[in-house]
């Protein structure tokens, strides 16, 4: 009697086998984007935060406000993430039958159905994201932080909306493209495409997109401006233009930010940082914001973005095509777009807790970059305690979720850098 010899399963080998491989290239994805940030880090003196208690800065109350304000924000933001990221899984791995038919409808025609998958995609993501997104200016609103009714709300979405879809069609008729030209190459113009992206928007959207949503003023000459250029000329930066941007039609919030390419390059400052700031600490918000142009911080951002995006572009397209093939897709076509989405959606949650790494790092240079500018803590202490009361922040939040999704160091490490400084100064 002849042993029996059991077949073997080369689709489940290969299976394996592409599982361990898109594993390896996540995993590299992430230590390569680790190590961007410690490359491009800010160079030049940080101080570290003292240790300070949040209660000798903060009444109970307004602690209190904060808490249940901001946990009830992430409630809403940790639902919005939850519910895309299921129509994302729906979309590309569970397929009703108007969709596939839709589907396969779009592959005959591939890169005009790559454009209207793209921007379905990028519709329904933002649909579904409605109802969370009125509950959230809601509770801005019963909290004096939002401004807007349920009206303007809508219209900002419908044109956050429209540009979106916009931009994904466009994107997904050039992954398309890009796929049926290069094949197994398509993560190389991949990652070319994306940074091109970057840099072009970073460029264009200041001048294209933001005054969709806002008016931008020059400042006029006067004592703002003087002062905006008197600390230009002692930090020795080029300040390129400054505006006024009237975001009290939206918040009640007190910001200020840099962005813009070349031309377009700019700093802008919240028509409510401009009226409810005494001079010294609107000197140190304007100094804040020369750090980031003194830095370079916005092409800084976009040489991370093209360190990562070779590795993460793989990742994205081995865990992409994986998942069409799965679905019985072809790679190449509209068809596997919506499990392209799904990468893309994972890439970027993993990478950018690696980019706020390096975002908590460049914000805490230009803190740094105000203090030595401006030689007054205290300016910047007050800072710190308004902002956090205006835009009802917590000063401490949850360490896991401040590493997670952290853009800034917390309001508490700020002031304690400034202590840091005032106390070296003494």
């Amino acid at each position: 009697m002849g042993l029996a010899v059991r077949p073997r399963r080369p689709g489940l080998l290969a299976g394996r086998s592409a599982t361990v491989r898109i594993g390896a290239i996540a995993v590299a994805a992430v230590i390569v984007a680790e190590a961007a940030v410690w490359v491009l880090r800010p160079r030049g003196e940080t101080f570290d935060p003292a240790p300070v208690s949040e209660h000798a800065y903060f009444s109970q109350q307004q602690l209190d406000r904060a808490s249940d304000f901001r946990d009830g924000q992430r409630l809403l933001g940790f639902g919005t993430l939850a519910v895309e990221g299921a129509v994302l899984v729906v979309l590309a791995i569970w397929r009703p039958a108007p969709l596939r038919t839709a589907l396969r409808h779009a592959s005959h025609r591939p890169l005009l159905g790559a454009a209207a998958v793209g921007a379905g995609i990028s519709l329904t993501l933002a649909i579904v994201g409605v109802p969370f997104g009125i509950a959230a200016n809601e509770r801005a609103r019963d909290v004096g932080l939002s401004t807007q009714d349920l009206g303007s709300w809508l219209s900002d979405a419908g044109k956050s909306a429209a540009i979106g879809a916009a931009l994904a069609a466009i994107g997904a008729t050039i992954a398309v493209a890009l796929l049926r030209r290069l094949g197994r190459y398509w993560w190389i113009g991949g990652s070319v495409a994306v940074v091109l992206f970057g840099v072009v928007f970073s460029w264009l959207g200041p001048v294209l997109v933001a005054p969709l949503f806002n008016k931008f003023k020059e400042l006029p000459p006067g004592k703002t401006r003087s002062q905006v250029l008197s600390l230009g000329e002692q930090a020795g930066v080029k300040i390129g233009h400054v505006y006024r941007v009237d975001a009290s039609r939206r918040s009640t919030a007190i910001n200020a930010y840099v962005d813009g390419l070349g031309p377009s390059k700019r700093v802008v400052v919240f028509d409510n940082t401009l009226r409810q700031l005494p001079p010294a600490q609107l000197r140190s918000v304007l100094a804040h914001e020369l750090g980031h142009v003194k830095g370079n911080d916005i092409v800084r951002g976009i040489a991370w973005l093209a360190l990562v995006a070779p590795l993460g572009v793989l990742f994205i397209q081995l865990a992409g095509g994986a998942l069409a093939r799965r679905s019985g897709d072809d790679p190449r076509s509209p068809a596997a777009l919506p499990a392209l989405a799904l990468s893309v959606a994972a890439a970027l949650f993993v990478l950018g807790i690696a980019s706020n790494q390096l975002s908590r790092r460049v914000e805490a240079r230009a803190d740094s970059f105000a203090l030595e500018l401006t030689k007054d803590p205290k300016a910047l202490i007050g800072v710190q305690k308004k902002l956090a009361l205006t835009n009802v922040a917590q000063p401490d939040p949850p360490s896991a979720l401040q590493w997670l999704f952290g853009t800034h160091p917390t309001t508490m490490q700020r002031i304690g850098a400034a202590v840091t400084f005032e106390r070296q100064q003494r």
